[in-house]
This record gives structure tokens, C-alpha cells and sequence, in this order.
């Protein structure tokens, strides 16, 4: 590891959680419940609310699990359509129900979670059709009197930020929803940032050569697409995190081409930091920050 400043909690996961499973060496059959049991842990803990429910997003190439979260029994809450991470991957609504629940909560607004198709059985541009097609099924009423179709927002972590950018930019639904959130993203495949460098060898959660293996499963764009006329924009950066640099260079790219962006990068943590809730003050603070941009952009 680097002599790069580490907040103490993130000290301590690092230290008691050791090395992550070596997921590229194994099948995906094995690798997929590995990844849902090393996160078990940071779902724990997490608030109450005032409804949980499954639901089933149609689609015409098949059925989409999903799942509902209102932090209050109000009728017609803004939403928020949630893509979580995972690389495009792994990880499920189960996977991310902790951070889920936290932005719920932190935001007033219902969240809805999907079961995007995964890579490699299903690369780009699956996940992004079916993002779309959640979208979709929220204005046309899924949520019933449980949310106001009007003010929708969309965000994700990760390899769902990068599904968030891709399903806005260049579409319709880049005008329709009232503001996105891109939670230490990966969007291109841009491996020779100083961040890179010092975070990608190894220590911190994410590296580099897992990434690469990420990105050969996906095989989405290599360039950043269209990034006129977005909505309001949150983007977050781990500052111990491979990808750091990443998000930092989209932040300036964003704001050339003429839109509203935020950007805060949290002081020592590591890629994933928002999933570790339960054991990490600047990851509660990272949802409290996103909670009060959404619940701005959606009022």
C-alpha cells in the first residue's frame, strides 16, 4: 500500500476483511454467490422503512426483478431508479439493499432497484436497454400512487454509474429525469491515470487488472458518448480508488459541454465505500450529501 492518508474505519475493514476473492480465476458459478456473501455484512444495520416490496418490470424480451423502497407511506413520492454496481457482473438488488435503503431514507424519495442482465452472458448494451425500460415502465404508471412519475431521478455506483451516463446521454430520458447521480464510476476503459498507478497494483478493495477483466465481460464503448444537455449531476470520488481519476475527468467534461455538475471526492476511502455503511462514518456522509442533492432536484 502507498503512504496515502486512510481514514481509520477504512483501516479497519481493510485490515479485518483481507484479500478480496481472486473473482476473474473463478467460475462464474462460484464467483456470483461469493460476491453476494462478501456483501452480506454491509447490509446489515440498515434504517427502517416504510414499505419493501418485489416487483416485476416487463419487458419484451422477458420479466425484470425489482424492488421498491418508500422511507414513508406518502402517496406520490419522487423516485429515484437505483443501478447498482458490480462490474455489470455481479451484484443484485439484494447486493445493494443497505445503500439502497440509506438513499431512501436520506432523500424522502421511493427507490427503485433492478436486476439489470449481467456480462459476459449479456454485455453492452443490455443493461442499458434494460435501464430504459425500467424508465419506462415508472412514467407509465408501475408504481401506481406510490410515486409521482413526474420527478424521477436515476443514479448508481460503479459499474452502475457508467449504466446511468450511457442510459441518459444521447436519449430522451436525459430531458425527462430531474437529476442523476454517478457514485465513483467507471466509464471508459482509461487505465493509465495516476490513480491508476498508485491505487489499481492492489490494498484497496478494487485493482486494476480486475477491472480490465470487468471491462473485457462488458465490451461497452471505449469513448465517452454525447454529454449535451444532461440533467443536474452528483458525481462522487473515492480519493484511494483506481478509478478516482476517472470521475474527475468526466466532472470536467461535464461541466465543457455546459451542464449543472457536483462533485465531491471523499478523503480516504477506498472504491465501494458507499456499500460499507454499517462500519463507516464518510459513508453514511456520502448518502446524507447524495440524499440532500436528490431530495433538491426532486422537489
Amino acid at each position: 500500500m502507498s503512504n496515502a492518508f486512510v481514514h481509520p474505519e477504512m483501516a479497519a475493514i481493510l485490515a479485518a476483511g483481507g484479500p478480496a476473492p481472486d473473482y476473474p480465476n473463478m467460475d462464474l458459478a462460484e464467483a456470483r454467490p461469493t460476491f453476494v456473501k462478501f456483501n452480506e455484512v454491509w447490509n446489515a444495520d440498515r434504517p427502517a422503512v416504510a414499505e419493501s416490496r418485489d416487483l416485476t418490470i416487463d419487458r419484451p424480451w422477458g420479466k425484470m426483478r425489482a424492488k421498491l423502497l418508500r422511507p414513508t407511506a406518502a402517496k406520490n413520492l419522487p423516485v429515484l431508479l437505483f443501478v447498482h454496481g458490480g462490474g455489470w457482473t455481479f451484484g443484485s438488488i439484494e447486493s445493494h439493499l443497505g445503500s439502497m435503503t440509506r438513499l431512501a431514507v436520506e432523500s424522502g424519495a421511493a427507490v427503485l432497484g433492478i436486476d439489470y442482465r449481467l456480462a459476459p452472458e449479456h454485455p453492452f448494451p443490455a443493461a442499458i436497454d434494460d435501464t430504459r425500460a425500467a424508465l419506462d415502465a415508472i412514467a407509465g404508471g408501475l408504481l401506481g400512487d406510490a410515486a409521482d412519475a413526474s420527478r424521477i431521478a436515476i443514479g448508481g455506483d460503479s459499474a452502475g454509474a457508467g449504466i446511468t451516463l450511457l442510459t441518459l446521454a444521447g436519449h430522451e430520458w436525459r430531458k425527462r429525469v430531474r437529476a442523476a447521480c454517478l457514485f465513483y464510476g467507471c466509464f471508459t476503459p482509461m487505465f493509465d491515470t495516476a490513480s491508476h498507478a498508485k491505487f489499481g497494483p492492489g490494498g484497496y478493495v478494487l485493482t486494476s487488472k480486475r477491472m480490465r477483466w470487468y471491462w473485457d465481460n462488458w465490451r461497452g464503448p471505449a469513448t465517452l458518448p454525447d454529454l449535451t444537455g444532461l440533467p443536474k449531476l452528483y458525481l462522487s470520488a473515492a480519493a484511494l480508488d483506481p478509478l478516482r481519476d476517472e470521475t474527475l475527468d468526466l466532472a470536467n467534461k461535464l461541466a465543457e459541454a455546459g451542464n449543472d455538475v457536483r462533485l465531491d471526492v471523499f478523503a480516504g476511502v477506498c472504491h465501494g465505500f458507499m456499500q460499507m455503511s454499517s462500519k463507516l462514518e464518510p459513508a453514511r456522509k456520502a448518502h446524507r450529501v447524495a440524499g440532500q442533492f436528490l431530495a433538491e432536484a426532486l422537489q
